[in-house]
C-alpha cells in the first residue's frame, strides 16, 4: 500500500472540521499521517474525533490562506509517495481515500487525482467534478449545479482537480514548488494544477472518490466581497503566469472581453469596490507575475498544441456555466 498522508487547512471552522476528522476516522484506509494546518484560529481543534492514527497540528500566528497553509505542511511531511488535500469544509465518503490510491495504482503515469463533489447543503446536485479551464482564463467546475443521478463510470481526464479533495503525486508538487502564495487563495489549485500540465503531468477524475462539499464555508461564500477580490485578481494572475505564448496572443481578447464583462457583471450587483480593487492589484503586480511566467514557461515540457486542447473553449462557455 501506498504511503499517503491527508492534509487540511482551518480558518476558524472548527464545528465544520468535527465533521470531516470524523469522516476520517471511518475510512477504509487510515492515511499514515493527518497535518492540520491552523492559520491563526483561536478555538480548540475537535482532534478527538480522529483516532485512527498520527495526527498534528501546525499553529500559525497569522492566516497564510489556502497555499500558504499547504506549502507549511508539505515542508513538514514525512517522505510520503502521496499527498491528499482537505478541505474542512468536505466531507468524505468511508472509501474515499481508499478509492483514490487505488486510482493511483492503476494510473502509475498519472500525478493529479479529482474526486466527485457532491453539494452538502443539496445532495441531489453537483458541486463539480474537477475544474475546467477555459481559454479566456475563466475556470469553474465541470458539472457544478447539475443533478447528481448520472455520475461518469470510469475515470476520465480534467483539466486539473478541485484542491477541496484531491490526491497529488509528493514528487510532482515539489517539482511545480507547491502553491502560489501570492494567490492566498481561490483558482490557487488552478494555478497549481496548469503548472503541473505544463511540466507533463497529467490529471484524473475518480468517480468512485466521493466527497459532500460545503464550499466557501471558511470565506464567506463565493459571493462574497472576499472571493469576488480573491477569485478576480487571481484569474488575470493565473492567465498571465501560465498560458503558452502562442495560446496567450491567440485568446487575449476572449480574455479581455471576460475581465470587461466580470467588472460589469460584479458591479452591478453591488461589488464594484471589490472587483475593481481585484483587477487594479492584478495589473500592479503583473511584473511579478511575468517574471514567475518566465520561470513556468522556461520548464514547460509539453507543446503548446497539448495544452491548448485540453482548455475548453466558445466565446459563450464561460458565461453558461459557474465561475469559480
Amino acid at each position: 500500500m501506498p504511503t499517503v498522508a491527508v492534509i487540511i487547512v482551518n480558518w476558524h471552522s472548527e464545528d465544520l472540521l468535527a465533521s470531516t476528522l470524523a469522516a476520517l476516522d471511518r475510512q477504509t484506509v487510515i492515511p499514515d499521517q493527518v497535518i492540520i494546518v491552523d492559520n491563526g484560529s483561536d478555538k480548540q481543534l475537535p482532534l478527538d474525533q480522529y483516532g485512527r492514527g498520527p495526527i498534528s497540528v501546525i499553529a500559525m500566528a497569522e492566516n497564510l490562506g489556502f497555499a500558504g497553509g499547504n506549502n507549511r505542511a508539505l515542508r513538514e511531511l514525512a517522505d510520503t509517495e502521496w499527498v491528499a488535500l482537505l478541505n474542512p469544509d468536505a466531507i468524505p465518503a468511508g472509501d474515499w481515500l481508499e478509492r483514490l490510491l487505488e486510482a493511483a495504482r492503476q494510473y502509475p503515469q498519472v500525478s493529479a487525482f479529482g474526486c466527485v463533489q457532491i453539494d452538502a447543503a443539496d445532495p441531489s446536485l453537483l458541486d463539480g467534478l474537477g475544474d475546467v479551464y477555459h481559454v479566456s482564463g475563466a475556470a469553474w467546475r465541470q458539472g457544478h449545479g447539475q443533478t447528481a443521478n448520472s455520475l461518469p463510470d470510469e475515470p476520465r481526464e480534467i483539466f486539473a482537480p478541485c484542491a477541496a479533495a484531491a490526491l497529488y503525486k509528493r514528487s510532482a508538487l515539489l517539482e511545480a514548488d507547491g502553491f502560489d502564495e501570492d494567490f492566498f487563495c481561490y483558482l490557487e489549485d488552478v494555478d497549481l494544477g496548469f503548472r503541473l500540465r505544463l511540466l507533463g503531468h497529467q490529471a484524473i477524475l475518480v468517480p468512485t472518490a466521493i466527497v459532500h462539499h460545503l464550499g466557501g464555508g471558511a470565506s464567506g461564500g463565493k459571493q462574497s466581497d472576499f472571493a469576488v477580490y480573491h477569485g478576480q485578481r487571481n484569474l488575470v494572475w493565473a492567465y498571465v503566469k501560465n498560458m503558452p505564448r502562442s495560446c496567450l496572443w491567440r485568446y487575449l481578447p476572449q480574455h479581455l472581453l471576460f475581465n470587461l464583462i466580470a467588472i460589469l457583471h460584479f458591479a452591478g450587483r453591488g461589488q464594484a469596490r471589490a472587483v475593481l480593487r481585484a483587477k487594479w492589484h492584478a495589473l500592479r503586480a503583473l511584473p511579478r507575475m511575468i517574471r514567475k511566467r518566465r520561470a513556468v514557461q522556461a520548464g514547460k515540457r509539453v507543446p503548446d498544441e497539448r495544452i491548448r486542447a485540453l482548455l475548453a473553449k466558445g466565446w459563450l462557455a464561460p458565461y453558461r456555466r459557474g465561475q469559480r
